[in-house]
Parts: C-alpha cells; structure tokens; sequence
C-alpha cells in the first residue's frame, strides 16, 4: 500500500519503505549505480566491417585555450580533428572586423594557433580536420590555411563550404517567418549580415572529395561531428536514428572542456584545472559511441559532467531541430565505464525523424551603440558608494543630453557585483567593504555615449571615496547588434564546394528529401504526468542537494537543465520544481510576455532522470544586445542551487 507519512518509522524503517514505494512507483527506471543509468535500448546495426571512428574536439568557442591542439593529436588516437568557433555573438565580432577589413571575418586563432604549429604532427599522423572557423569569410580562412600548408611544404587538400551567407539575398526577401514564433516579419532595415545554420552534408561532401581539412561557415555546431560519421560509415541521410546518434555525439563535445568537467556543479570535485583534457568520442557504425578524453589530462568525465553538457543550450529535447534530423534526446541515456582513468561514459538512446524543410537564419542588425564602465569600489558601504556613483553619472549626463538636444538613453542598467544585484529578490550580502560597480548603457547616437564615457573618471576625484579605477580604462563605444531569427526554405539555398581554391560543386536540397517533416507538437505541462502521491515529511533540501544544474542561452531566451543526482531523486524534482515554481524565483530577470503566456515551459529528459527550463525573454536582449553582466545566463542554474525544497521526507536515506 502506498503512504503519504514516514513521521512514525524508524530511520532504517523510513529509508527501506520509501525505496520499495519509490522502486514500485517508478519502476521504470533501472539503476546501476550512484551515478549512471541502464542503457536498455539498442540500435539496428547497420555495418560490422568499420572500424571505430575517434573524433577529438579542440575548441569551444574563439578563445578557447591553445593546449587542447597538441594533448588531442598526440594522445587522442584520433581520425578527426574537430574546432567549434562560432556563437550568434562570434557571429557579429567576425561581421564587424570583415567590415574594416575584407580579408577578415574569419577565426584567426584557427590558422595561427590551432593548425600552424601543429600542421605537421597532423599530417604525419593522418588526422583529418574540420572546423567552422571560416564565420563570414570562411575562403579567406581557408586561403591563410593553404598558405600554412605550402609553407611546410605539405600536400593537402582544403576544401570550403560556402552558401550560408544571405545578404546576396537581401534586396528579394519579403516577409519572413520567424523561427521561434508562429508570426511573419519584414527584415530589418538596418540588417548587417544574415548566416543560414547548414548541416552535416556538405561537410560529408568535402570528406568524400578526400579534403584533408574542411573549413565551413555558419552551420549547427554538432555538424562537425556529424560530418565525418556519415563520410566514414555512409549513413544515408535517410537513416535518421543514426544522424540522431551522430549529433548527440556532436552536441556533446562542440564546448570542449564543458563536457570534461568544465564549469561542473561539482567544480571542487574536478581535478588540476590547467591541465584539462578536451572530450574523445569512439563512434561505431551502429551509432553508439563512449566519451572519454587523453590519458595523463586532468578534468572528469562522468554521469554528471556528460548529463550537464547533455542539457546546455537546448530547449524540447524531444524536438532538437537540426538541418539533418529532427532529434529525439529525450530517452538518451549515460553510463559510467568502470576502471577508466579521468573517466568515461558510453552514451545511448537518441533517436531521429525528419528534418524541417527550412534552414534557421540568424540576421543581425544595427540598434544604437551601448558602453559599459566597470569600477572597483573599496572601503565601507562600498555597495552604496557605487550605487550612488553610478545613479549620479547617470544624471549628470542625462542635464548635458537635455543641454545638448539629445535624446535620453534607450536603456541604463546599474549592478553592484558582490551586492547579488542579480540574486533581486534573494540576495543575501549586506555591508560590503568591497564591490564592483557595473553600469552599461544604450543610446541611438554615438556622440551620446562619447559624453557618458569622459564622465566615468571624473567620479574618482568628485564623488564617492575608494573607487580605485575604470577596468580597461575608458568606456569604448560600440555598435549593438542584435539578432533576428528566421526561416528559409532549403531548396532555394545553394550551397557551393571549393577545394584548394577551385570550385567543385554545387549542393542544394531536393523536395522529395524533406517531404516526410512534420511540425513539432508537445503536450502542454498540465498534461503531463505530474506525481501526486509521494510521501512528505519534515525535511528541507537545496536543490544542489538533489541535482546537478547547467544554464546557456539561445537569443533572448535562457534554459536550465535540472539533473537527479539520484534516480530515485527524480520524482520529487518533478513534483517540487515545477515552472512556475522557477518562473517565481527568475521573476525579476523574465519581461512578461505582453499576451500574458507564461514564461518558463518545463520539458522532461526521463533517460538521464532529468528536467529542462526554457525562460523566455530573460536576458535583457541576450548576447551584445543585453547590458546586463550576465546576458547569456551563465550563472542561472548556480542561482537555483539555492532554491530550497520543503516537506520532504528523508531522502538521504534513499540512497545510504
């Protein structure tokens, strides 16, 4: 018989009456050990003559540290070599340094960092490397690595995906269809550049043509990856599980080190920092695949570490929407490897439909020009000092707008770092002696903001006591670029081939490939299964308690995965934190939706017993167009560590 009280057991009673009641309940869930799950499903195997496929992934983004090259060639074992540059901001940099300088628009880290010291070992050990380094300009990319190549005195092929770059386009696009919104909209008048997301074909294509390296532009992250699975197992793009399995691999690795311990909820438990391995895939022909990283690298690879990256940056897991496959995450399932030093995982369960008939389109476009000034403020009350310092800029310059004839600023966004500003609500400092002032700001006209930046200094020697300097110096200027999402029909894109700086072919997708697509459709939350008849008890716990959290952006929107550190954990989460329940706690950071929707939709990821939040409009703009500190929602998912959970009964005993 099921309870809802364990106030009268024993401890030892408690703890075996709510694991028979849990285990009866959900008894769907096979658990292995404290930190992974059963893979029980299996996919059809389509080839048994391949060997396995070794893919290392060496960047996460432009910037990412130049050690990952040099520990993945030489200690990697790898066949491919993959680097993931671009983010919708990366997108408006490269845009903007093109713009002053046409050779520009590329990743120059790529050529001079990641391939020019290493072009020889990558030869020599017959590595084969993709990279969507080439952004907006990815010939010219591709052109300073054909030079790198004739200047070891090496004979490889580079090829170049091109095609995703739209302004071509610009003066015959009408109204648009929005990629996240059921609405039409014009272009914007002041759009600056505009990428269609590609997939993993072209990149197939290029392997298939014996590229030694593939530079791309804009394309999905994960089709690096994909790319080279399907070159060296000839998947059929109609073999939808498969590109399914090959992107979840992709969507593992594409941040690197996110996925090997990097940015953990446990972050005391990951080892030497410094020395970070970067993620290996082993990929079979069947699709499945383990993730590991170099020997003699430190980081960790676990259920945790895997089951976070799993969730970053995604919104349904049920619909993942990709230019080759409409993914299904939500049943994929992490198991840890025994006896494997640093750790590794063998991952499983996606499965694949078609995809949409249309590209995702990221346009950018002109919106004013913003400044931010950040300043160390010391002594007591630091936190009122800088509050008072920045309000009174704030003043002053909004008397030389109104002397001036200039409009007011479009938008003014003042934080005290250290005073959890960004906690509204649950802050819990009070009486700092030291804090970062944060003060950013957005006007129409340039000139504007060239007054607010030659007023920040003059707050040292005329206001506030103790603020010890501008960081950077003065306030630059700079345009705002924001991003506008849109539809585009894959039969009218054409996407071009060149290798070693001769064109091939032409790619373009056929009607009868994306006839099978059918729009996403999900039951609304209220409709799913929610447990209602868990036991209670006397117990509060924080949710790092319970669960492991991970946060990322995608435009204006944030998401949090929520991951049970326990299977029989889960229930529980489910019940407990609920949307509204997290639209409550963000509350402050959310502008409401003007038709009154609700702003957090919960999804649920039973494979890996976990919960995924998308807040929508929670960023102030998100990426260069938010002013906020935080506009891609890095530490949104350490802020809900602290939600407490109450009325529980002793899970602890659960799993002692």
């Amino acid at each position: 018989m099921y309870f809802c009280s364990v106030k009268n057991l024993t401890r030892r009673a408690k703890a075996c009456a709510l694991q028979r009641w849990t285990k009866r309940a959900y008894s769907n869930i096979r658990l292995v050990n404290k930190h992974g799950f059963s893979h029980s499903g299996k996919f059809r195997l389509y080839s048994t003559h391949h060997k396995p496929v070794r893919i290392g992934c060496a960047s996460g983004f432009w910037g990412d540290t130049a050690t990952a090259v040099p520990q993945l060639i030489h200690g990697g074992k790898l066949d491919f070599l993959v680097f993931d540059y671009l983010s919708e901001i990366t997108m408006s940099l490269l845009t903007a340094a093109k713009t002053k300088m046409p050779n520009m628009g590329y990743a120059p880290d790529f050529v001079l960092a990641a391939i020019s010291p290493f072009i020889k070992h990558i030869n020599q050990k017959g590595i084969r490397v993709i990279s969507n380094a080439g952004g907006v300009n990815p010939l010219a990319c591709a052109s300073a690595i054909q030079e790198v190549v004739q200047k070891a005195g090496l004979d490889l092929k580079v090829a170049v995906v091109t095609g995703d770059d739209l302004m071509p386009q610009k003066d015959s696009l009408g109204m648009l269809r929005m990629a996240d919104v059921e609405e039409k909209k014009p272009l914007p008048k002041t759009v600056h550049s505009m990428n269609a997301y590609l997939g993993a074909v072209p990149i197939k294509r290029c392997l298939d043509l014996g590229a030694d390296i593939v530079v791309t532009g804009r394309c999905v992250d994960s089709a690096v990856v994909l790319g080279p699975l399907m070159h060296s197992f000839g998947w059929e793009q109609s073999a939808f599980d498969l590109l399914a399995a090959g992107s979840l691999a992709g969507h593992l690795i594409e941040c690197g080190a996110q996925v090997t311990g990097g940015i953990f909820t446990d972050w005391h438990k990951v080892p030497d920092w410094d020395n970070m391995g970067f993620p290996v895939v082993e990929c079979l022909a069947d699709g499945s695949f383990t993730l590991s990283k170099p020997p003699k690298t430190s980081g960790l690879v676990s259920f945790g570490t895997v089951a976070e990256q799993l969730v970053y940056e995604i919104a349904d897991p049920q619909h993942y929407l990709l230019p080759d496959v409409s993914c299904d995450f939500s049943q994929v399932t992490i198991t840890e490897i025994p006896g494997v030093d640093g750790g590794a995982v063998r991952v499983g369960g996606a499965k694949g439909s078609p995809p949409s008939p249309d590209y995702k389109v990221c346009a950018t476009y002109m919106d004013g020009f913003r400044a931010t000034a950040v300043c160390p403020v010391g002594g007591p009350r630091a936190a009122e000092k800088a509050r008072r310092t920045a309000e009174s800029i704030i003043k002053r310059t909004r008397r030389i707008f109104r002397q001036l004839g200039l409009e007011d600023y479009s938008g003014v966004n003042i934080q005290v770092l250290g005073a959890e500003d960004t906690y509204g609500p649950h802050a819990s400092n009070s009486g700092l002696r030291e804090a970062v002032l944060w003060m950013a700001v957005q006007h129409n006209q340039k000139k504007a903001l060239e007054f607010f930046s030659r007023e920040v200094a003059p707050a040292g020697t005329g206001m506030a006591p103790g603020l010890t300097g501008i960081v950077g110096g003065r306030p630059k200027v700079s345009p705002v670029l924001k991003p506008f999402f849109f539809l585009y029909p894959k039969t009218e894109l054409e996407v071009n081939i060149y290798l070693n700086g001769e064109f091939v072919e032409t790619f373009r997708e056929a009607d009868s490939s994306l006839a099978e697509w059918r729009a996403p459709s999900r039951l609304p939350e209220e409709n799913v299964y929610k447990p209602t008849d868990l036991p209670t008890g006397p117990h509060s716990y924080r949710l790092e308690d319970l669960a492991y959290t991970r946060s990322g952006d995608k435009g204006d929107s944030a998401n949090i995965g929520v991951i049970a550190r326990h299977p029989l954990y889960f229930p529980y989460l489910k019940k407990f934190l609920t949307a509204d329940v997290v639209e409550k706690y963000f509350q402050h950071l959310i502008k409401k939706d003007e038709m009154g929707l609700p702003s957090v939709t919960r999804y649920e990821l039973p494979g890996i017993c976990g919960l995924n939040f998308v807040l929508h409009n929670s960023l102030g703009g998100g990426g260069v167009a938010s002013l906020r500190s935080d506009p891609q929602g890095k530490a949104y998912g350490q802020m809900l560590l602290d939600y407490s959970l109450t009325g529980l009964p002793d899970l602890t005993s659960l799993v002692d």
